[in-house]
C-alpha cells in the first residue's frame, strides 16, 4: 500500500523562533500538540503586531506630511484627481469644533494609515503560520490568495481615495439649501468619512479572494454565479448608492468596477472548480 502524503508540518522540525523564543516541539510522529499550535499562533500574532506597530511608528514620524498632503489633499481645488475626473472643484473648509478634535484626528489618522501600510506584513506572517500544514499542491493556491488579497485591498483603497472621495466631497461641498448656508465640515467627521470611503471600497474589492475560497471548498460554482448575475447587479447598485452621493453618475462610477470584479470572480470560480474537479478525479483514479 503506498504511503499517504505527508504535510510539511509532519516532517519539518521547527527550530527556535526568529525572536529568540523556543519553538514548539513535535512528538515522535512529528505532530504538534494543540498547545504547541496555540503557542505558534501567539508568536505569529506578536510578530504581525510588531510589524503593524513598526509601520504605525513610521506613519507617526511622517504624520505631518500624511495629514497635510494625503488626507487633506482632496479638500484643495489643486488636488490632481479633479482635473483627471473633469470636475470643477470648490474649496472645502475644515473646522475643529472640540478641544481634542485635532489631537484625536491626528492619532486616528496615524492608526488607520499604519494598519493599511502594515496589512502586507500581517498577511505574510499568517501565511508563514499556515504554510507548514499545507500539501505542496495547496501552497500555490494559498500564495495566490495571500498576494491577491493584499493587491485587491490596496487597489480598493486607491479607488476609494482617488475616485470615490473626490466625487463625494465635491457633491456635498456644492450642495446647498440656500446661499445663506455655507458648507463647513468638522475635521473629525471629514476624517471618519474619508476612512469609511477608502477602507469600505478596499473591503469590497476583496470579492474575488472571497469567491476563490468559497469555490475551493465547493460552496459556490460559476454556474450559480452566472444565474444570479441580475441579482448581483441590484446588489452592486445598492452598494454604490450607499457609498456614494445620491447622484447617478457617482453611483455608476462606483458600480462599474464592482461589476467588473463580479465578472472576474466568475472566471476565478470557474478556474478553481476545474482544478478541484481534476484533483478529485485524480483521487478517484488512485
Amino acid at each position: 500500500m503506498p504511503e499517504a502524503p505527508t504535510r510539511d508540518s509532519d516532517t519539518a522540525v521547527p527550530g527556535a523562533q526568529g525572536d529568540g523564543a523556543a519553538g514548539p516541539h513535535p512528538d515522535e510522529q512529528g505532530v504538534m500538540s494543540f498547545l504547541d499550535h496555540l503557542e505558534e499562533l501567539r508568536w505569529t500574532l506578536i510578530k504581525a503586531g510588531v510589524g503593524v506597530l513598526t509601520t504605525t511608528i513610521l506613519c507617526a514620524i511622517f504624520s505631518e506630511w500624511i495629514v497635510d498632503q494625503v488626507l487633506i489633499g482632496p479638500t484643495r481645488p489643486s488636488f490632481f484627481m479633479y482635473s483627471v475626473l473633469g470636475i470643477e472643484p470648490a474649496e472645502l473648509n475644515l473646522l475643529n469644533r472640540t478641544i481634542t478634535g485635532q489631537f484625536f484626528a491626528d492619532i486616528g489618522t496615524i492608526i488607520v494609515v499604519g494598519l493599511v501600510a502594515g496589512s502586507p506584513v500581517v498577511v505574510y506572517f499568517f501565511w508563514k503560520f499556515i504554510e507548514p500544514a499545507l500539501y505542496p499542491s495547496e501552497k500555490s493556491g494559498m500564495q495566490f490568495a495571500a498576494v491577491f488579497a493584499t493587491f485587491f485591498l490596496l487597489l480598493g483603497i486607491a479607488f476609494g481615495y482617488l475616485i470615490l472621495t473626490p466625487l463625494a466631497l465635491q457633491f456635498f461641498a456644492q450642495y446647498t439649501l440656500s446661499p445663506q448656508i455655507s458648507n463647513q465640515f468638522d475635521i473629525m467627521t471629514y476624517f471618519s468619512m474619508v476612512s469609511f470611503w477608502t477602507l469600505g471600497t478596499g473591503i469590497l474589492f476583496e470579492l474575488p479572494v472571497v469567491i476563490y475560497f468559497l469555490a475551493k471548498v465547493g460552496i459556490i460554482t460559476p454556474d450559480a454565479m452566472r444565474s444570479y448575475r441580475k441579482y448581483a447587479l441590484l446588489v452592486v447598485l445598492g452598494v454604490g448608492a450607499f457609498l456614494t452621493p445620491p447622484d447617478p453618475i457617482s453611483q455608476v462610477i462606483v458600480a462599474l468596477p464592482l461589476l467588473a470584479l463580479y465578472e472576474l470572480s466568475i472566471h476565478i470560480a470557474a478556474w478553481v472548480t476545474r482544478r478541484r474537479r481534476r484533483e478529485l478525479g485524480m483521487d478517484d483514479a488512485a
